[in-house]
Formats: structure tokens, sequence, C-alpha cells
């Protein structure tokens, strides 16, 4: 599993995604988004501006994201 660490409070589902290479461009992530290949603590998530906080687990492809506070 892969961890992505917030720069911010929250990130967007389709910038999280690109962010971890599960997807080369913005069109990529609105489309297997909107295909319903995307899920979020274990939900199918069909909205690719859902804001992702620490504790969120992403899945696509059979590959999962933690994502993780911020260490300051």
């Amino acid at each position: 599993m892969e961890e992505l660490t917030l720069r911010e409070e929250f990130i967007k589902l389709g910038q999280a995604l690109k962010a971890c290479g599960l997807v080369e461009s913005g069109a990529e992530a609105k489309e297997v988004i909107l295909d319903g290949l995307v899920s979020v603590n274990g939900e199918v998530q069909l909205q690719r501006g859902k804001k992702l906080y620490p504790g969120d687990l992403v899945s696509y492809q059979g590959k999962s994201i933690r994502i993780k506070e911020h260490d300051y």
C-alpha cells in the first residue's frame, strides 16, 4: 500500500490519483472515476472532486493509497 502525505488539509480524489501515478492526466482520472472504477473507504466514488482527508483509503485497479497527515 502506498501512502500520500497531504500538504494541505485535504486533497481531491482526481488529484490524488495523479499524484500517485495511478493515472496520467486529470482527464483520465475523471474517466476512471465516472466509470465507477475507484473506491474510497470501500465505497465506489463517482465524484472526482471528493475531498480526501487523513485516514482515507483509495483503491483503483488492485492498488491502494492511504492518505496520511502532513508531518510538520
